[in-house]
């Protein structure tokens, strides 16, 4: 069965002053208020170091899934890391998705849209050397080693899961499904898996607002990435959000609607351990701050 949500229920949930979520009684999953997205960073930073310090010290492996942004939290963790001399030697990443071109191939790594490259340059560039995580602990998806991740997921389980959440409330690449001819149940999308895909329209043109002064020509049309099933079998699951506009309506839906293929985030409200997290312009809707408007339903 799933569940699609009506404009009523979204009016609703919508309307909501941001500053009443936190502790509304009727939200489904937790949620962390962050004034901006320097706040932000450097919770994300101190919460991952926290992690790797404290399986450091009992001699552990730390396994994190980690997502190409949100940028703010990466010179935070860089100089956190930096400073405090903390080793990444026995972090293992697993790197939770990554655009594709139209033939699944690849971008050139100084793609604004190779997350490869970007994360090289400002995740792992910055770190000393001697405390970085080692090359064979970097593990990339591309269209080739589907099956070598995702047999290396399975090998232990994830320590933690940081990431962001789309327009359409999407985990990684885990889009909602808009195809005509092929549609998926919850448990479907519960139980999804690493998989290459075809990039939704309303996913192509925000992000060509948002990078390309929406010339949408230029989004890279295909993707690869973690499941839903990948990403929420981490122990702890931590979704971060500074993008305003573009998350709003996701969030609401994420913290009070049931849970639906139309926003896969969602699924987090099953999640034992999972917090959202967002700064005070993300958490703000339009239609908590007109409460005169009128809409029709």
């Amino acid at each position: 069965m799933n569940n699609f949500i009506t404009s009523k229920e979204l009016y609703k949930w919508c309307k909501v002053p941001y500053d009443q979520l936190e502790k509304h009684p009727d939200k489904k999953v937790q949620l962390r208020l962050v004034k901006d997205s320097r706040e932000m960073g450097w919770l994300m930073a101190k919460e991952l170091a926290e992690e790797i310090k404290s399986n450091n010290s009992k001699n552990k492996i730390t396994r994190a899934i980690i997502p190409c942004g949100p940028a703010c939290w990466y010179k935070p963790f860089a100089d956190l890391i930096n400073a405090e001399n903390i080793s990444l030697k026995d972090l293992v990443v697993f790197h939770m998705d990554e655009c594709l071109d139209w033939q699944g191939q690849e971008l050139p790594r100084k793609h604004p849209y190779s997350f490869r490259g970007f994360m090289e340059k400002f995740f792992y560039g910055p770190v000393k050397p001697e405390l970085s995580v080692p090359d064979v602990n970097r593990k990339w998806l591309n269209a080739d080693n589907i099956s070598e991740i995702k047999s290396k997921i399975t090998e232990a389980p994830i320590d933690i899961t940081f990431g962001g959440w789309g327009q359409d409330g999407h985990i990684a690449y885990n889009q909602t499904r808009r195809h005509p001819f092929s549609h998926i149940t919850i448990e479907d999308l519960r139980n999804s898996t690493i998989r290459i895909q075809e990039n939704n329209i309303d996913t192509i043109i925000a992000l060509g607002q948002r990078t390309f002064g929406s010339a949408y020509q230029f989004v890279p049309p295909m993707s690869v990435t973690l499941g839903i099933k990948e990403c929420l079998s981490a122990k702890k699951v931590r979704l971060f959000s500074d993008t305003g506009a573009w998350k709003q309506t996701a969030l609401r839906v994420a913290l009070f609607g049931p849970i639906t293929t139309e926003y896969p985030i969602t699924l987090c409200q099953e999640h034992p351990d999972a917090i959202l997290t967002a700064t005070f312009a993300t958490a703000t809707h339009p239609i908590s701050e007109n409460p005169d408007w009128e809409l029709t339903f």
